[in-house]
């Protein structure tokens, strides 16, 4: 458990990332995908309805001993949690209520964000759209492990640590990496927020806000369905920067797993992002994909080639005068 991964640095590349030419070929052969953007009038429903969902929770867990309060927010609570932070991440990019109405988009993400107990959603539209712009940007995505954690968490048991406490380095790496100053909407999310929180436990004490926030931590830690943020983008295959998968899981995670398809095409919602694959199949079938999410955590900790470091990196000169 004590051996070191093999990765002394990341993977530097020196062309553009291959979403860009990949859209345009595929748009340039299949124009009826463009009749696939837009919002999606369902999302909104699904998602009221798992917030809801979660706050008839919290009624139900107020008297519950505090072993099952951890129990049910690891097994259900941390589990809607987590499909609601990729909720979020489906809204970032105006898909709940359209392009026009961008406003909507931001207080409807800040409503599904009340179930994860802590404010979230106004910074992650932040730094998600660097994502998309400047993937694999040097000091730019900050989706990317820092340096240190890239040297640190390079043993089996180091690396189980790493995922344990992946929702700290998500939340603080953006600080360190590409600091950006607080916005108005982070306040109005951070205010929302936490008035909720003082009404929930207000009404029916702590063990329902633990139940909130123990769940949004551990399910986005050591847990099957984080096995999407090692799948996304970490290099399984050299020279392969962005994978998807197809499985069962991505009926409770908004399609994150068609996440080549999402790069290629991020003003499409996740419910449809299975018909781009459909329409350009042979853009898709033959790129190396994951079949599992837990074999991907288990072949990050276990397999010595494979760690933080193993990201494509490049240099986006311009980016930051942009």
């Amino acid at each position: 458990m004590g051996k070191r991964a093999g990765r002394v640095d990341f993977e530097w590349v020196y062309t553009e990332q291959p979403h860009t030419w990949r859209r345009k070929e595929i748009l340039a052969k299949y124009p009826q995908i463009k009749s696939l953007m837009g919002h999606d009038p369902q999302l909104k429903w699904v998602v009221s309805g798992m917030v809801l969902t979660q706050l008839l929770a919290c009624y139900l867990v107020q008297d519950l001993q505090w072993k099952w309060v951890f129990f049910w927010a690891y097994g259900f609570g941390g589990c809607i949690n987590h499909s609601l932070t990729l909720a979020i991440h489906d809204i970032s990019h105006n898909v709940a209520f359209g392009n026009k109405q961008a406003r909507w988009n931001r207080w409807f993400a800040m409503f599904a964000n009340l179930p994860i107990g802590l404010p979230y959603s106004a910074s992650f539209k932040k730094y998600h759209i660097d994502h998309h712009r400047y993937l694999g940007g040097d000091q730019l995505d900050v989706d990317i492990p820092t340096d240190l954690e890239g040297w640190f968490f390079c043993t089996p048991s180091r690396k189980v640590v790493w995922l344990i406490l992946q929702p700290f380095f998500y939340a603080l790496r953006p600080l360190v990496v590409n600091p950006k100053p607080v916005t108005r909407l982070e306040i109005q999310n951070a205010a929302v927020q936490f008035v909720v929180d003082a009404i929930i436990y207000y009404l029916w004490g702590l063990k329902p806000i633990v139940y909130l926030i123990a769940g949004s931590i551990l399910c986005m830690g050591l847990h099957p369905i984080s096995g999407h943020f090692i799948a996304e983008h970490y290099m399984f295959i050299k020279g392969y920067e962005t994978y998807s998968y197809y499985g069962f899981l991505n009926y409770i995670t908004f399609n994150v797993g068609y996440h080549m398809e999402h790069h290629d095409f991020p003003s499409i919602p996740g419910s449809r992002l299975p018909l781009v694959k459909k329409i350009a199949a042979e853009y898709y079938d033959n790129l190396p994909q994951h079949t599992s999410w837990v074999r991907v955590l288990w072949d990050f900790v276990f397999d010595d080639n494979i760690g933080p470091y193993s990201r494509i990196k490049r240099q986006y000169k311009l980016a930051k005068q942009e």
